[in-house]
């Protein structure tokens, strides 16, 4: 039984390997066992470390669960007696890999149409914000672990993570923290908004100062953060937003980032928790519920492991995750990696077309001889 789960959070790795056994679930019959599953495996003291699936997220709210099965998993937990705490070098890896044929699953006429939509419905009042997904499609050879150490030294961020499920892998090079919980103390970091970085010192600090009172980008941010506090506060008290509008620094941009934290129930029930937090708001807009329909409406796949959550669970359940962006699915030869934005009112589809494409510059940039960014899609 083959699962390996690298978890490099804050820079404190955990290694979990040789599961005693696995959970999954692919169907909505399956949901609710899957998690007495969970909870059966915690109070047997063993520690669960994989994903939840965007698509999980679902089947937590009757009006937009489906009776289908699903290819991918939308829950995938391997079961481990405790996680191997060591000294990961990330740098030690060879460059073994080709990504070929780099091309987009929509064109930016069709992208653009959708954008248009969004802004019919908050239009009409349907909602005040959707994190409106595509898909970057390629080609893959080689070993998926040397991608995941060659991407993650040209671009590091606080929250990477690497599975090998053996039929796939999923490299995730995330800057977004999904939830940390310690005891009854709580923390999500809620990130929305993206600005590109210029050169030179002088030039990049002016940018950064106008990403960070753009009144469009502190809107996005805020809306989402109070998304947050409001969930949250479905199972925890003495909610707080300490932080706003605070403004990370990656080699190609910035990204805006809000905390919310709060107190609740150290032995919560796993179900609980996540049916009041998953999918995070931050992947969704709002309101969620709606925001999630009009998701499943426009966008053209399932995401998958994309926006989903990658982590741990320990058996007194204390857990951490983060939300997979920025983050790879290999399947055989073949690869994809979700891209995506928040849309509001002001929006424009060439805007947002173009973050779309930074936000991908760390793979794209890497790849940049192989990259086709208008391909139509292949269905």
């Amino acid at each position: 039984m083959a699962m390996r789960v690298l978890i490099h959070f804050e820079k404190k790795p955990l290694l979990f390997q040789k599961p005693k056994f696995i959970i999954s679930c692919f169907k909505a019959a399956e949901f609710s066992a899957c998690f007495k599953e969970i909870e059966s495996a915690l109070k047997c003291g063993y520690y669960l470390a994989g994903f939840f699936s965007y698509e999980a997220g679902y089947y937590f709210e009757e009006s937009l669960r489906e009776n289908k099965a699903c290819k991918f998993p939308l829950i995938y937990l391997g079961a481990y007696t405790a996680p191997i705490c060591q000294n990961i070098n990330l740098k030690k890896q060879h460059f073994e890999h080709s990504l070929k044929d780099l091309r987009l699953n929509i064109t930016q006429d069709k992208y653009s149409a959708n954008i248009q939509a969004i802004r019919g419905y908050i239009e009409k009042g349907d909602v005040y914000q959707i994190t409106y997904c595509i898909k970057l499609l390629f080609q893959f050879n080689g070993e998926p672990l040397s991608l995941y150490y060659t991407l993650f030294n040209e671009q590091p961020v606080p929250y990477p993570a690497f599975i090998d499920a053996g039929i796939f892998q999923i490299l995730s090079l995330s800057p977004e923290m999904f939830i940390k919980k310690s005891g009854q103390s709580v923390i999500t970091k809620p990130m929305k908004g993206t600005w590109p970085r210029k050169a030179g010192r002088a030039a990049d600090f002016i940018t950064r100062l106008e990403f960070q009172y753009d009144e469009k980008n502190r809107a996005e941010n805020v809306m989402i953060a109070d998304l947050l506090r409001n969930d949250l506060g479905r199972v925890g008290v003495r909610i707080r937003a300490p932080k706003l509008f605070e403004v990370a620094k990656y080699r190609k941009l910035y990204q805006m980032t809000s905390t919310v934290t709060g107190r609740i129930n150290k032995d919560i029930p796993i179900y609980e928790l996540f049916s009041s937090l998953f999918p995070s708001g931050s992947v969704t807009g709002a309101p969620k519920i709606r925001a999630m329909g009009i998701i499943r409406e426009l966008e053209l796949e399932e995401r998958k492991i994309y926006t989903g959550a990658i982590g741990y669970i320990s058996p007194d359940k204390d857990l951490f995750f983060n939300i997979p962006i920025r983050t790879i699915l290999i399947n055989g030869g073949t690869a994809e990696m979700g891209i995506g934005g928040g849309i509001v009112w002001d929006s424009t589809a060439q805007g947002e077309w173009e973050e779309g494409l930074l936000k991908a510059k760390f793979l794209t940039d890497f790849e940049a001889n192989l990259w086709v960014p208008y391909a139509p899609p292949r269905r």
